[in-house]
């Protein structure tokens, strides 16, 4: 299975093709085959998408899989939880105690 995947032009997002425009979410993402560069040459020359690349994935129940961990972050988002991240308005962000 190959799947066609960007980032909106507008907003940077990521970005699955799904037969008929762009969706935010994987789930949405079909199958381009061998059409996949076409589409992606054409989508980028309307200035529709950013970065357009094939991928490949494997069909799972919950919905398309992304094959390399790379593209499963871009589908699934970050790797760690939001709360333990350093926020730019912490005032104790920059002095780190090694």
């Amino acid at each position: 299975m190959k799947l066609l995947t960007g980032n909106d032009l507008p907003t940077g997002d990521v970005i699955w093709w799904t037969g008929e425009g762009w969706s935010r979410h994987v789930e949405d993402a079909v199958d381009v085959g061998d059409k996949g560069e076409a589409i992606a040459s054409s989508e980028q020359g309307s200035q529709r998408v950013n970065g357009a690349y094939v991928i490949d994935a494997t069909m799972t129940p919950e919905g398309p899989r992304p094959a390399h961990i790379k593209d499963r972050i871009r589908a699934l988002g970050p790797t760690v939880r939001l709360d333990l991240t350093l926020k730019p308005a912490d005032p104790s962000a920059g002095s780190w105690v090694i």
